[in-house]
């Protein structure tokens, strides 16, 4: 089977390396000159563990190819995946199709009869069938067929979830188009890995379902987490409680400054967008959407009012990914923080192992460390930001003598509580009591 991936995004490329790790003749297409050239030195363009390393073997074996023209590979198709990007439209709601149906425009003029056209990019209800409809139009003697299949991809573990995922969603208008999906996820299936066939706009909506309940689990619990803080509880006692019940899973249960990255904010906006124009609001989403942006200003207050007069003063910002294990900063709770603290005259210094690069572009004025040690000089708190393994290994003695004074600020609750305080850290966590330094209890919290 040939296959014919459209996109070298996130999704795209994650898609088109495993697939190639299947054993099947894969080639990913991209419009951007630069970074088709990247992909052919074998070069990820984003980071995601063990990417590069997949890239290079399958690529070394002759199954893994990066083109910029369609022209090249998609006469030859038997499947040609859609991974183009669906961002939010102009108006910060709805999604923005205008890079499927470009794709669609310029793959139509080359696709055989027979063909399998798979669209993995999130897209409303109907889309695919838009897509059904567009081709027919550009190519009315043409025989092919159209399936919908989502992507679960979370960041960091993207590898992971293609190769042992939960399930995998089909949805589908005819049987060849269900054979050539199950031909393609057939090395999953032998490994009992659920495979669910449905309509094109039941597996649509399925991917807005799924990262909308996961969205307002984190809502949820963010605000148990601030009632802890009311009643002198302590949320990591709640949600390791709570998540013992199997009807609600542990998973999506720790409490941190809100949701961000390139899935969650943008899907739960383009449900509760499209749920509004055909007469089915979704109230919880909504709510979702509110508490998570009022959560971010709120964290950003909670910094300036633990610092008090920010006159003269510095804060460190470890961590500006969204989440640890992706250089991704896309509506990263960190940026809210690094804006009103900016705004408001704090000098600002920070780190993050991986994105670094893209936050510098965005924020020039800050200085922007090698290390959390270098970050923290002359810091009158740092604030963790983002879960780095390599932040819940800080040497606290030596981060404490760096700074000015030795407050942190752990809005991911990485640290046990009094764990800081043994190496003199006033310490402000999520959903827990302050702690103030002392070197006499040291009971894990």
């Amino acid at each position: 089977m040939i296959i014919t991936i459209i996109g070298t995004g996130y999704v795209g490329l994650v898609t088109g390396v495993c697939l190639s790790e299947f054993g099947f003749d894969v080639t990913c297409i991209d419009n951007q000159p630069e970074k088709v050239a990247l992909l052919q030195k074998n070069i990820s363009p984003i980071y995601e563990p063990g990417l590069e390393q997949m890239m290079r073997s399958n690529a070394d074996e002759g199954r893994l190819h990066f083109e910029g023209d369609v022209s090249a590979c998609v006469p030859g198709s038997d499947v040609v995946f859609l991974a183009v990007g669906t961002p939010s439209a102009d108006n910060g709601e709805d999604v923005d199709l205008r890079y499927v149906f470009a794709a669609i425009e310029d793959i139509a003029p080359h696709l055989k009869d027979g063909v399998v056209v798979i669209v993995k990019c999130t897209v409303v209800p109907g889309t695919s069938k838009r897509i059904h409809d567009r081709i027919g139009e550009l190519r009315p003697d043409l025989d092919f067929s159209v399936v919908s299949n989502p992507e679960f991809l979370r960041e960091g573990s993207a590898i992971q979830d293609f190769m042992r995922p939960d399930r995998v969603v089909l949805g589908i208008h005819d049987d060849r188009g269900r054979m050539a999906a199950e031909q393609l996820y057939r090395p999953l299936k032998l490994q009992d890995t659920p495979i669910t066939v449905g309509s094109l706009a039941g597996a649509e909506l399925s991917k807005y379902a799924a990262n909308a309940f996961l969205a307002m689990k984190v809502s949820f619990i963010n605000q148990i987490a601030d009632l802890c803080e009311k009643v002198d509880g302590n949320i990591i006692e709640v949600s390791e409680i709570i998540g013992l019940d199997g009807r609600i899973g542990d998973k999506f249960l720790r409490a941190g400054p809100g949701f961000g990255g390139s899935c969650f904010p943008k899907d739960t906006r383009a449900l509760a967008a499209f749920a509004r124009k055909v007469g089915a609001p979704q109230d919880l989403v909504e709510a979702t959407i509110e508490v998570n942006e009022d959560r971010k200003r709120r964290m950003a207050e909670r910094v300036l009012d633990a610092i008090g007069d920010p006159t003269g003063k510095t804060v460190t910002i470890l961590g500006v990914a969204f989440k640890s294990d992706t250089d991704d900063i896309r509506e990263s709770p960190a940026l809210p923080v690094l804006d009103m603290l900016i705004e408001k005259g704090v000098n600002v210094r920070a780190f993050d192992p991986k994105a670094t690069e893209p936050a510098a572009k965005l924020y020039p004025d800050v200085v922007w460390a090698g290390d959390p040690y270098e970050a923290a000089l002359g810091a009158h708190a740092v604030v963790i930001m983002t879960e780095w393994n390599v932040l819940r290994a800080l040497e606290l003695d030596r981060l404490r003598d760096a700074m000015a004074v030795p407050l942190m600020i752990d809005l991911r609750n990485i640290h046990k509580r009094k764990e800081p305080t043994r190496f003199g850290f006033s310490y402000i966590s999520i959903g827990r009591d302050r702690a103030e330094p002392t070197e006499l209890d040291t009971a894990a919290e």
